[in-house]
C-alpha cells in the first residue's frame, strides 16, 4: 500500500513526489516511458544531446533572492541555487511588421521599450502592470476572466495588446486567440517581471538534480509502467492497474497526465460520462519545432538574440491553423545567447511554429518523415526573415511534431499547454485523486514544479506537523 502513487515522471509529478517523500509518505511515481522529464526531458541523436521543450527557463532570479516563485520552489524541495546554476539571457525581442520591443531581465528596459514605441499608451500600461502586480495569482478560486477584455479596458491600442500576448501565448496559452486573465498574469510576471535564464548543461541538470533529491527522500520510480485503469469504488480511487496487470494499491493519486487524459484512465463509464461534458475537453494547440545544430556560436553569425518572438502579419493569430503549420509567426531560441562563462560548444538554432495536430496525426507513415522535412524547411525560410543565414553551417536538424508530442507525453492532440478550462485546485471527480501540471494551470519549467508542490502541500500534506 502507497500514500500516494503519482502517474507521470515529468517535473510537476517529481516535485510533489519530493515533497511528499520528504515528509516519510511512501511515494511511487509512474512513468510509461523509459526516461523522465514528459515535456522537459532530453535525448540522444546521431552523438549529439538534445532539450526537448526547454528554450528557456521562465522566472529567473539571482542567486540568493530571497522572494519570488523560484526561490520559493528552491526552499518547498530543499534544493540550491547551484542544483539550477541558470545564467541570465542576452536580450530577447518582439517583432512585429514596422516595431519592435527588446526585453531583458531587467523589467525596466521593456517599460522603456513600450513607452518609445507606444508613447500614447505609457500611461496605460503603467496602469496593466499596476493592475497585474496586485493580482493574487496564486488564490487558487479565482473565476476565469477573459485577457482580452480585461487588457482591452485598459490599454486602446491593439498592436501592443497582440506584441504583449505574442510571447505570452506561446510560451503558456491553451486558449486560441486569449488567455484566462490568471494565466495572463503568471505569464506575464515570468517572462517579462522576472525573465530567462538556463543551465550551461540544459534541461540534464535540473532533471539530474531532482530526481536525485527524490531518490535521497526516499521516493520509488517505476519506468515503463503504464497505467491503464485508475481503479475506484464509490467516490474513492483505490489505486491503479498497470498495462503489465499488476495492481498498486494507493490512498492517494496525483496524475499529471492531464484532465481528459486521467478521466479515460478511470474507464468508460467515466469516459462516456465525464470526459465529453463541458469543461473537460482536451488542448487544441500544438507546435511543430526545428532544431538546428551549426558550426559557429549564432553570435558569431551577427545573431545575439536569445530568443525572437515574431510575427508577420497587421494582427498576431494564436489558433489551430488550418495549413498543417501557421508560417505567419514563430518563435526563434538560440541556446548559446545566455551570459555563459564559456560557449556553448556547438551553435544551436530552434525555430517553432504553432502545428495542426489533426493534419500530422492522420499522415500516412510512409509520407511523415518527408513532410516534416518539407515543413522544416518552410519553417526555416520563414524564421530567417529575422535571423542571419544560417543554413551553410548547418552540421544536423532534427523536428518533432505533435505526433512526436502524443507518443512521448500521451498528450491528446500533442497539446503541450494542456487544456482550456484548468483545475486550479486539482480536484476531480474523485475526492482521493487530484491533477498536478499544465491541467492544474502553473506552466513552465518553475511554474510545473511549484504546480506539484501546491498540489501536495493543499491535499496531502495537511496531515504534516511542518510544512
Amino acid at each position: 500500500m502507497y500514500d500516494t502513487l503519482i502517474i507521470g515522471a515529468g517535473l510537476s509529478g517529481l516535485a510533489a513526489g519530493i515533497r511528499l517523500a520528504y515528509f516519510g509518505q511512501k511515494v511511487c511515481i509512474l512513468e510509461r516511458h523509459y526516461t523522465i522529464g514528459g515535456l522537459n526531458s532530453f535525448y540522444r541523436l546521431r552523438h549529439r544531446d538534445y532539450d526537448v521543450g526547454l528554450h528557456a527557463v521562465t522566472n529567473y532570479a539571482k542567486p540568493g533572492t530571497k522572494t519570488g516563485p523560484l526561490s520559493k520552489l528552491l526552499r518547498q524541495l530543499r534544493l540550491r541555487w547551484d542544483d539550477f546554476d541558470l545564467c541570465p539571457q542576452t536580450q530577447s525581442r518582439i517583432i512585429f511588421p514596422g516595431v519592435e520591443l527588446k526585453f531583458t531581465n531587467d523589467f525596466a528596459l521593456f517599460e522603456a521599450q513600450v513607452a518609445a514605441a507606444f508613447p500614447s499608451q505609457r500611461e496605460n500600461f503603467r496602469r496593466l502592470v499596476e493592475r497585474i502586480d496586485a493580482h493574487d495569482e496564486l488564490n487558487l478560486q479565482q473565476s476565469a476572466a477573459s485577457a482580452r477584455q480585461v487588457l482591452g479596458e485598459i490599454i486602446s491600442d491593439r498592436l501592443l495588446i497582440d506584441m504583449l500576448f505574442c510571447p505570452l501565448m506561446f510560451y503558456g496559452s491553451a486558449v486560441p486567440g486569449d488567455m484566462d486573465f490568471n494565466q495572463f498574469v503568471v505569464m506575464f510576471k515570468s517572462i517579462f517581471e522576472q525573465g530567462f535564464g538556463r543551465p550551461y548543461d540544459g534541461v540534464r541538470l535540473i532533471m539530474k538534480n531532482v530526481i536525485r533529491k527524490y531518490r535521497e527522500c526516499g521516493g520509488e520510480l517505476k519506468l515503463r509502467a503504464a497505467v491503464k485503469q485508475i481503479v475506484s469504488e464509490g467516490n474513492r480511487t483505490t489505486g491503479v492497474l498497470l498495462e503489465s496487470g499488476e495492481f498498486l494499491e494507493a490512498r492517494n493519486v496525483v496524475s499529471s497526465a492531464g484532465l481528459a487524459e486521467t478521466l479515460r484512465m478511470c474507464g468508460p463509464e467515466t469516459a462516456s460520462e465525464i470526459v465529453q461534458g463541458p469543461g473537460t475537453e482536451p488542448g487544441d494547440i500544438s507546435f511543430v519545432e526545428t532544431i538546428f545544430v551549426i558550426d559557429k556560436q549564432p553570435a558569431e553569425l551577427g545573431h545575439h538574440d536569445t530568443i525572437i518572438f515574431y510575427n508577420d502579419t497587421p494582427e498576431f493569430h494564436y489558433e489551430n491553423p488550418d495549413e498543417p503549420c501557421d508560417l505567419r509567426s514563430g518563435i526563434i531560441c538560440s541556446p548559446n545567447n545566455f551570459e555563459y562563462e564559456q560557449p556553448l560548444k556547438e551553435g544551436c538554432m530552434r525555430i517553432t511554429a504553432l502545428a495542426n495536430h489533426r493534419y500530422w496525426l492522420n499522415l500516412p507513415d510512409e509520407t511523415y518523415a518527408a513532410e516534416k522535412e518539407l515543413w522544416g524547411q518552410r519553417i526555416l525560410e520563414s524564421g530567417l526573415q529575422h535571423t542571419p543565414d544560417f543554413r551553410p553551417h548547418v552540421l544536423d536538424t532534427d523536428v518533432f511534431t505533435p505526433r512526436t508530442i502524443q507518443r512521448f507525453t500521451s498528450h491528446i492532440n500533442g497539446c503541450v499547454y494542456g487544456a482550456p478550462h484548468k483545475r486550479m485546485t486539482g480536484e476531480t471527480h474523485l475526492e482521493n485523486l487530484f491533477l498536478c501540471g499544465t491541467d492544474q494551470g502553473y506552466l513552465g519549467i518553475v511554474g510545473s514544479m511549484l504546480s506539484g508542490i501546491t498540489i501536495a502541500n493543499l491535499h496531502l500534506l495537511r496531515e504534516s506537523p511542518a510544512k
